[in-house]
């Protein structure tokens, strides 16, 4: 429980979800954390819960001095950065192509979810040049490198989270800094609610996880513990040798296309039917016509 010893990180979104997660599984591996958020009393309550090792500091990643502040509070409180994740991040527009709200939704969804990440890894890289060391992570998804897991825009943004990272990666290698994205899959948190997570008390994190259970091979929902583990494994010393890289961490869902094993026979029923099979028979995922005992599928 050391392999963060002594080192100190920034987390924006820090507050909740993926990034509270990630906050607590620093700390117990013996990190110094400021957490970046705008949720300023579950941020205040967090680093109050945490004590000595952790600070908040209220921050709108889309406006860069607060974003600057945030990376000056590590130095100020804590002496040193050692890492940033930028996790901080939104559902965002939304909505087929010819309707996008091209306004304040759009141009909020662009700050916060590259603008933001941009300008994290700007003023990292000024404190981590100077000490020739140091990690930058971000949270990207794994609807920055298929179709369909995500709106429009926040797949686009997502993968340029990825290629912005593989690109900062090869300027500051020689820096001995590390630069790697996270792609979250199917991950419990209150994201899929929208701005209904901020006005409500129910936990929409869990009322999906039944769903997201049954979106990949494995066979739960991804907690934000499995990337706030990412996170950490990539922040050590253990990752020493990995930049440039974008860790899925999804349960196999974009391994290939897979299919729920209640959802998988009523689809070869379907297809049975529509080729003129009347009966099927699953044999251990094998599919045989009952009446000429012939493998078809």
């Amino acid at each position: 429980m050391n392999r963060l010893q002594d080192k100190v990180a920034v987390i924006t979104g820090g507050a909740s979800g993926i990034g509270m997660a990630t906050v607590r599984k620093f700390v117990a591996e013996g990190a110094k954390v400021v957490i970046a958020d705008m949720q300023d009393a579950a941020g205040m309550a967090l680093a109050d819960e945490l004590g000595d090792a952790a600070c908040f500091v209220s921050t709108d990643v889309c406006i860069e001095s607060e974003v600057k502040r945030a990376v000056d509070t590590a130095i100020e409180r804590f002496g040193q950065l050692d890492c940033i994740f930028n996790n901080a991040g939104f559902g965002g527009v939304a909505g087929d192509i010819d309707s996008l709200d091209m306004g304040e939704p759009y141009q909020r969804t662009v700050d916060a979810m590259l603008k933001g990440v941009v300008m994290g890894m700007k003023h990292a890289a000024a404190v981590m040049k100077t000490r020739r060391s140091g990690v930058i992570l971000s949270t990207a998804s794994v609807a920055g490198i298929e179709a369909s897991h995500g709106p429009h825009v926040y797949s686009a943004l997502k993968a340029a989270v990825i290629n912005l990272s593989r690109s900062v990666a090869e300027e500051l290698g020689p820096f001995n800094i590390r630069v790697n994205a996270i792609c979250p899959g199917g991950i419990a948190t209150p994201i899929f609610a929208g701005s209904l997570a901020a006005a409500a008390d129910r936990d929409y994190g869990e009322a999906v996880a039944p769903l997201l259970s049954r979106v990949q091979p494995i066979p739960r929902a991804g907690k934000p513990e499995d990337i706030a583990n990412a996170a950490c494994f990539l922040a050590s010393d253990e990752a020493s040798f990995i930049s440039g890289h974008a860790l899925v961490v999804d349960g196999g869902l974009t391994a290939g296309r897979w299919l729920h094993p209640e959802t998988a026979p009523r689809m070869m029923d379907a297809l049975a039917q529509q080729l003129g099979i009347d009966n099927i028979d699953d044999r251990d995922g094998v599919y045989y016509s009952r009446d000429s005992d012939k493998r078809w599928m």
